[in-house]
């Protein structure tokens, strides 16, 4: 509970902690869901690499779940991403394709589709941002663990804009539990910003797991208003966010 952001009473704001994840994000979730999913269809076997395009964190689970169960991982992610994440993502052993920071995630995704277009028989790409395992994965667990955790009592459901798989899973989800929760779509003000995982929709490639009907309020949010948030949250509730967490709260 994030009683510092509360601005009345009877107004209570969560957030859920997904950093307890084995790999630190939500993105264990979806990515456990495409590899699981890949192997029951034998599109990934042990002679494929696992190879998509990341951000950071749905990479670094992805490392982390190839390295456990024997898996090569390939992943094409914007130069700009943060040197923690490219140490965590070497540590697991995942080989690194870094791309123009100025084109964001969408220049990863164009690099990722080349690599795997030369040559699809050696790869599984389980492709994060039109996979609908990756939204099945939050209808199965993320809605109904809030449901859950909130005794019912939820009115509102807050989450960035990247894959969309978050989002549109756990939304859907949330309104067939009760249709009269708030749906809110968080996305920067800009195509141009610092907000990492992120996509300003209307200009960047849209996800195909992308529902622009879901939301019932789209929000933009800039940049430095996130930033600021993050360190908000580490001071006055003692808890370390990543920049996504900083624009949704």
């Amino acid at each position: 509970r994030l009683r510092s952001l509360e601005p009345a009473q009877g107004i209570e704001v969560y957030g859920k902690a997904e950093w307890q994840n084995p790999g630190g994000s939500v993105k264990d979730r979806a990515a456990l869901a495409m590899i699981e999913s890949g192997e029951r269809s034998g599109q990934l076997t042990r002679d494929r690499t696992i190879v998509d395009a990341t951000s950071g964190n749905t990479g670094i689970a992805y490392a982390m779940i190839g390295a456990a169960r024997g898996y090569r991982v390939v992943l094409c992610l914007p130069r700009s991403a943060s040197e923690e994440r490219k140490k965590i993502l070497r540590a697991y052993g995942a080989e690194l394709i870094f791309t123009d920071p100025a084109e964001g995630s969408d220049g990863a995704i164009r690099a990722v589709r080349a690599l795997y277009a030369a040559n699809p028989e050696r790869y599984f790409y389980p492709d994060q941002y039109n996979n609908p395992e990756n939204t099945r994965a939050h209808e199965r667990t993320t809605a109904p663990e809030i449901w859950r955790q909130t005794e019912g009592q939820i009115t509102h459901f807050v989450a960035g804009l990247g894959t969309s798989g978050t989002f549109v899973g756990t939304g859907r989800r949330l309104k067939q539990y009760n249709p009269a929760i708030q749906l809110v779509a968080v996305q920067p003000d800009s195509p141009f910003n610092g907000l990492e995982g992120l996509k300003h929709m209307a200009t960047a490639i849209v996800p195909g797991i992308y529902d622009p009907a879901l939301a019932d309020i789209n929000a933009e949010v800039r940049t430095e208003d996130a930033y600021r948030m993050v360190r908000w949250i580490a001071r006055s509730e003692g808890i370390l966010i990543g920049i996504s967490g900083g624009a949704a709260l």
